[in-house]
């Protein structure tokens, strides 16, 4: 397996395309019931494979990631063959940006000498769907990107 199985909630939310998958492979409902009843071993392998396609195609499609601790806000836009960073830092020890309030002593703080702000780029050194989920992995989620492009739009100008 080169990800991670899905959830019990995400296969759910996924069940028809699971169906779809499964039909590919030419088990029916009833063969589906068989192998995890008598080849368990095989149900799992099946529900791997199906993990790995969907992680597939969601890392392929993956262009913004962010992650937020309590003193750090990391912010990702994948390339193809690269990731450009940009990291928030509060200097304030108190500051927890995983609250509210956090965010909002963020805005009210973000050009000042109380966050450090760093920007960087790292070449894929391995396989690019798995660096994103490795990201993903340490806490990152996907995003829409409007908070790099804010930040890096003020930055670039």
């Amino acid at each position: 397996m080169k990800y991670a199985r899905l959830t019990k909630e995400q296969f759910d939310e996924l069940h028809a395309e699971f169906a779809s998958f499964l039909a590919t492979q030419a088990i029916d409902k009833a063969e589906w019931d068989s192998l995890k009843l008598n080849k368990p071993e095989v149900a799992e392998q099946e529900l791997d494979v199906f993990s790995d396609l969907i992680w597939e195609g969601v890392l392929s499609r993956a262009e913004f990631l962010e992650h937020f601790s309590k003193n750090h806000i990391f912010l990702f836009q994948c390339f193809e063959t690269h990731v450009q960073s940009i990291v928030l830092k509060s200097l304030v020890a108190e500051t927890d940006f995983l609250t509210k309030d956090g965010l909002q002593w963020l805005s009210d703080n973000m050009f000042t000498d109380a966050i450090e702000m760093k920007t960087g780029k790292k070449t894929f050194t391995e396989d690019r769907n798995s660096s994103i989920f490795e990201l993903i992995q340490q806490g990152a989620f996907l995003s829409d990107g409007q908070l790099f492009r804010q930040i890096n739009s003020i930055i670039e100008s």
